[in-house]
């Protein structure tokens, strides 16, 4: 699946590196756009849509989402031809500064008239930025309420994860990597039991909130890999209770039946009596050894 089917979208600056580094683990199988002021940005992007915001690289959209948004909706006629193919948009950003609070719920909702499954990571500021933050919760909101799923990501759990690694969270967000590289190869690449957009849009579309997870670990330990899940850098993540799920499974040339069953069963106790469960599955050469979990849940 391919031909613009698949859109990885990053607005603003830190949205467009991490779509950049997201993009380059699943280039074969999706497009990317990015979306900013600044034009530096668009470096180091061949074959990637740039929309670049403002009349010139100086007039930048800082604490400004209402000009953001503004010069977003003067591309409206350029970006309807970019949407035109496109099923799923992911759409990557950091709120509480301009670009990405004003011109990323402004292409989430674009999207979506046109037809597209719209799927959100939000960036959060962090907590003692209490200026920024009050930009971005009405962001939030308008980015909510044009997303199929937004999921709210913790800039400070996401940075002390990374400490922890002895990386930098800027450039190297591992969870959100690996979290949009599972949804791409997920729905466009053949494996054991595949899934489609079809799949997700009947998870989605439960009534109630939806979230994302992903991990990986010991395939002979489902308990590990559902902790691990659990330790999203997500600003708020519950998943009892909820009434629909589509998980991913992905293992090594070994991986049993039975081990599939044992992490499935991990991930799923927690949910309603009468949940709808969607199961894909596939063979990674990576992962002697182990498996790797993309779990989308909703009906919350």
């Amino acid at each position: 699946m391919h031909d613009g089917t698949l859109l990885i979208a990053g607005v603003g600056g830190l949205g467009s590196i991490w779509a950049k580094r997201a993009h380059a683990n699943c280039s074969n199988q999706c497009d990317l756009l990015l979306v900013d002021s600044d034009e530096s940005s668009f470096e180091d992007s061949r074959n990637a849509h740039c929309l670049p915001l403002g009349e010139s690289s100086d007039e930048g959209c800082a604490a400004l989402p209402e000009l953001a948004t503004s010069h977003f909706l003067k591309a409206t006629a350029i970006m309807e031809k970019i949407l035109e193919p496109v099923e799923l948009m992911i759409l990557l950003t950091s709120l509480g500064g301009g670009v990405g609070s004003g011109a990323a719920p402004a292409l989430a909702a674009q999207a979506r008239r046109k037809g597209a499954l719209v799927i959100t990571i939000a960036a959060m500021p962090f907590e003692d930025h209490p200026t920024r933050r009050e930009i971005a919760l009405p962001a939030f909101k308008r980015l909510q309420d044009n997303s199929d799923i937004c999921a709210q990501l913790s800039l400070d759990r996401l940075a002390w994860q990374a400490r922890s690694r002895g990386v930098d969270w800027r450039n190297r967000p591992s969870w959100v990597e690996e979290l949009v590289q599972g949804l791409v190869l997920t729905l466009g690449q053949v494996g054991l039991i595949n899934l489609d957009l079809m799949d997700l849009r009947s998870v989605v579309n439960r009534e109630g909130g939806a979230t994302m997870v992903v991990a990986e670990g010991d395939a002979n330990n489902p308990e590990e890999i559902f902790m691990k899940a659990l330790s999203a850098p997500l600003a708020s993540l519950e998943v009892l209770g909820a009434s629909g799920c589509l998980l991913q499974l992905e293992g090594g040339r070994q991986m049993t039946i039975y081990q599939m069953e044992q992490v499935a069963e991990a991930f799923t106790r927690g949910l309603t009596e009468d949940a709808q469960v969607i199961l894909g599955a596939r063979h990674s050469d990576d992962l002697d050894g182990k498996m790797r979990v993309v779990a989308v849940v909703s009906g919350l």
